[in-house]
């Protein structure tokens, strides 16, 4: 009580957005001829779910998964055998971690290409997730053109995965 605060932002002189160009669908997946390719995204923050399914559906022909658990993640995986999963780190149930090396001890899941999205950016923790079998490592804040070239540069799983 009878505090006051003020917060003061410097003036921005120019807008910084993301290129044109990541934000067009890829020419490395032409819809009508390729499989579709089907992210599983095991994220427990509402918001950031609804962002990565915004900068999913910039690429036509992209299905994602979500699963706010990671054991309903597991399943979804063992289930679907998707062709890329987005797994954030801190999940209310399970680590990413645990979840991770759960993935990679199931010889049904652990080929499946797994990139770990977390806040937690110590080069400690990227280097012991990417150490134990992760693909790679995206922090958050996302950046959206390194997550649609990761996108764009991932390819259907070539064995059928079953339908949901």
């Amino acid at each position: 009580v009878g505090t006051t605060f003020s917060v003061q932002l410097p003036l921005a002189t120019k807008l910084q957005a993301v290129t044109p160009t990541a934000l067009e669908p890829s020419p490395l997946r032409d819809v009508a001829e390729s499989p579709r390719l089907r992210i599983l995204c095991i994220e427990d923050n509402l918001t950031n779910l609804r962002l990565i399914s915004r900068i999913v559906a910039l690429r036509p022909g992209v299905e994602l998964l979500p699963a706010t658990q990671g054991r309903v993640g597991l399943d979804l995986a063992r289930q679907h055998l998707p062709d890329l999963i987005l797994l954030d780190q801190h999940l209310p149930d399970m680590m990413g971690d645990e979840i991770l090396r759960t993935l990679l001890a199931d010889p049904r899941t652990r080929d499946l290409p797994v990139v770990i999205l977390s806040a937690d950016a110590g080069p400690g923790q990227i280097r012991r997730l990417l150490d134990i079998g992760a693909r790679a490592y995206l922090t958050k804040p996302l950046d959206v053109a390194k997550l649609l070239a990761l996108i764009d540069q991932t390819p259907p799983r070539t064995d059928p995965a079953p339908g949901p």
